[in-house]
């Protein structure tokens, strides 16, 4: 079976996104555009890493560059849902991040879960036995929307425990700090800590 690369030369959208409840969302990067819709699974940690990496890319562009770049606080134009149905087209492995000076534009590439293919050199490549790709092109302003929308949105889970960091489920929090209470908020967890 040949590589597929999906690619995006100006999106109509390209945002982060999440299916389910918080605890158990199911976190997906998804392209509009051309009359069509790629949507990719990842992990948390993965767009997490993502809006940082092109974060610290897009400062450094500013500081390099003359090109305008929009800070990185302000309003997200996009907070809405993912176009549904959301159907993965692979689990995302390697991520890939550039710059294209020429064309002053941000470079995007999601490459497929592929065991095989851990050499790094396989990013923005056309190599035919490369994993299928999501590759998408970003104007440093889609890019900070990216950003601005990826934080939201990773940062929208469960409350974590102030004690102990972990995320309390609507069910309660087996704290290890409490000696195993089940505090159901952090609100809750606070009377108890300061009554």
């Amino acid at each position: 079976m040949s590589r597929e690369v999906h690619e995006f030369r100006d999106p109509d959208r390209f945002v982060v996104g999440t299916v389910g409840q918080p605890g158990e969302r199911v976190f997906f990067v998804q392209a509009v555009g051309e009359g069509r819709t790629v949507s990719v699974r990842c992990e948390k940690q993965q767009a997490q890493i993502l809006a940082e990496r092109m974060g610290d890319l897009l400062e450094e562009i500013a500081a390099k560059a003359d090109v305008t770049v929009p800070p990185g606080t302000g309003p997200v134009d996009d907070l809405e849902p993912l176009e549904m149905p959301v159907d993965a087209e692979f689990q995302v492995g390697t991520m890939g991040l550039g710059w294209d000076g020429e064309k002053e534009l941000v470079v995007v590439e999601l490459l497929a879960m592929d065991p095989s293919a851990t050499d790094e050199s396989v990013v923005l490549s056309d190599s035919e036995d490369a994993p299928d790709a999501l590759r998408v092109f970003l104007t440093p302003h889609r890019a900070r929307q990216f950003v601005l929308r990826s934080d939201k949105v990773v940062s929208a889970g469960r409350e974590p425990c102030p004690l102990c960091g972990e995320p309390i489920d609507s069910s309660g929090h087996l704290c290890v700090r409490l000696n195993g209470y089940l505090p159901r908020s952090g609100e809750a967890l606070a009377e108890l800590i300061d009554p």
